[in-house]
């Protein structure tokens, strides 16, 4: 048996410490990893090649990076303040309506692979303030939410992106999630195409749609609830 050189786990206690004491979490896996390639016999040359290989390779994924700037803008000048109005000018709406329909709109687009949502994008400016405004028009001018309705608001509008995003991207075949799980089962010598892994996802797609349904009006009954209090 080959020895192995317990020294390149000095990585690992660097990420737990870093964890630990809080640090930037991004510092510190580049600091593990440099630490752990030069204890691999790797020259500081070949680690700045091979980590400007691998930015170049994904810069793709940091694209979102550059909508940043403008969500913040649209905050400033108004954003929040509008999609309010505008839920405020629409009656019969509550906030798990609000958050249903977006449930809705998130999974079918994610099912085409259409890029459309976001916590920083949509769910931060748009979404959660149109189901609080659409929770406190439902109250009524003299009631006010409280802390804990708000609060619970703030956590079912990031579920119902995550629901959009997990359960509905799996229903497009070239999707990246697809494709790994055919080419996992390829290697295993189990044959299965990316449109029957899309297929078979359709069952769980359906059940998301119908259980987001059931949590989102539980939470307005909860909301009322409190308001009667």
């Amino acid at each position: 048996m080959a020895d192995v050189n317990l020294w390149l786990l000095v990585g690992i206690a660097i990420v737990v410490v870093g964890f630990f004491l809080k640090l930037d979490s991004i510092a510190v896996v580049l600091i593990a990893a440099v630490v752990t390639a030069l204890i691999g016999g790797m020259k500081f040359n070949e680690i700045l090649a091979l980590i400007g290989k691998s930015f170049v390779g994904g810069r793709g994924a940091s694209i979102f990076i550059i909508t940043l700037p403008i969500i913040g803008i649209s905050e400033r000048y108004g954003l929040r303040e509008q999609a309010v109005k505008l839920i405020q000018r629409i009656g019969n709406l509550t906030a798990g309506r609000v958050l249903w329909v977006y449930n809705i709109i998130r999974q079918f687009a994610a099912a085409f692979s259409l890029r459309l949502g976001g916590h920083p994008q949509f769910i931060r400016p748009l979404v959660h303030p149109m189901a609080e405004a659409a929770a406190q028009s439902e109250l009524g001018e003299g009631q006010k939410l409280d802390e804990k309705s708000i609060e619970e608001i703030k956590a079912a509008a990031a579920a119902s992106e995550n629901y959009g995003n997990f359960f509905g991207q799996n229903m497009f075949a070239a999707a990246s999630g697809v494709v790994l799980m055919a080419s996992t089962l390829s290697e295993n010598n189990i044959q299965a195409q990316p449109t029957e892994i899309a297929m078979w996802s359709l069952p769980v797609f359906i059940t998301v749609l119908i259980l987001s349904g059931i949590q989102f009006t539980l939470l307005d009954r909860k909301i009322r609830k409190r308001g009667k209090n």
